[in-house]
């Protein structure tokens, strides 16, 4: 694959340090009690959402885990939409009623992320199905962890787009420990992406820390299914340099391996391999994450002004049975 260009590379650099920068501010505002419930970040993972969803086109749909703050951002949900929702004002994206794990906007086709492990795959098979009998020339990307992958849904899901030829990419974001679980301690086939194979599906394996390898591979997989040769699942091996959430004490991985870990930073090893190809200078970065810095205190002075949804309204969209 040719490399970007200029403007191409600085882009992706900028997302993924806007990532990088709003899931940290989310931390401290949780850490201040202004975000509640359940928060999962994405640090670390950057490199998948800022590899593959540029790659996309605007009418391709996107499904996601409750790790899904970097999606949105990549799809290009509004930064604001999307930290009022961590807020739970009604500005927020999904009217404050998600909140970070129910992250959703039409507006870009990014359906949602999903609090149910494995939740997404059938959603993204019956995307694709609907595409399928209308002849629309859609792909319906779904990202999930590997723990997804012990579910019923995942093989169900895999089985029917292969039966049906269906156009969605499958992209397995395993960061190798399913909450507190370790992959070799559930799975007795441990690389993902075989499974898939399985079923018939093409597959492929990629350094998830590598953002240009991931684009690479991205457009690969992305080709497959846009010519119409049925699903593909992309495994791409990564590592959440976070706990599984806030309430996680992690005291199921040693912090050696967390810091080998976090000496391959994605943004790191990519700001490197662009100043070694000359396509970025030594304050590129800083200059960069002022813009990037600016953006997200917009981003929280927009939730701060927010509003909170009126008490009368909270049955809206609420359906129930009628009385017999």
């Amino acid at each position: 694959m040719a490399l970007p260009d200029q403007d191409t590379a600085l882009a992706l650099l900028r997302q993924m340090l806007r990532i990088r920068r709003f899931e940290d501010r989310c931390a401290q505002l949780y850490s201040a009690g202004k975000i509640r419930g359940f928060l999962h970040l994405y640090n670390g993972e950057e490199a998948i959402a800022a590899g593959i969803i540029p790659l996309l086109d605007a009418k391709d749909a996107i499904l996601a885990t409750y790790r899904e703050h970097g999606h949105a951002l990549a799809r290009g949900v509004d930064m604001g939409a999307v930290m009022a929702e961590m807020y739970g004002k009604q500005e927020g994206c999904s009217r404050g009623r998600g909140g970070s794990m129910h992250l959703f906007d039409a507006g870009t086709r990014f359906y949602g992320g999903n609090a149910i492990v494995a939740g997404a795959l059938p959603l993204a098979v019956g995307l694709a199905l609907a595409d399928k009998l209308q002849n629309r020339a859609h792909v319906s990307v779904c990202f999930f962890g590997e723990g997804a992958a012990a579910e019923g849904e995942f093989h169900e899901s895999l089985n029917l787009a292969a039966l049906w030829q269906l156009p969605v990419l499958f992209v397995c974001e395993n960061n190798l420990y399913a909450m507190g679980t370790a992959l070799a301690r559930s799975e007795a086939e441990t690389d993902i992406h075989l499974k898939a194979r399985g079923y018939g599906l093409h597959s492929a394996a990629v350094d998830g820390m590598d953002l240009l390898a991931v684009r690479e591979a991205a457009t690969v997989a992305i080709g497959h299914v846009r010519a119409g040769n049925g699903p593909y699942l992309l495994e791409c091996h990564t590592y959440r340099f976070r706990a599984h959430s806030m309430f996680d004490s992690q005291l199921y991985r040693d912090k050696a391996e967390v810091a080998q870990w976090q000496a391959r930073d994605p943004i790191d090893l990519y700001e490197r391999e662009l100043l070694n190809l000359g396509l970025i200078e030594a304050g590129s970065r800083a200059a960069l994450e002022a813009e990037v810095e600016a953006e997200v205190e917009a981003a929280v002075a927009f939730a701060e002004a927010g509003t909170w949804e009126p008490v009368e309204q909270l049955t809206r969209d609420v359906y129930t049975q009628p009385a017999a």
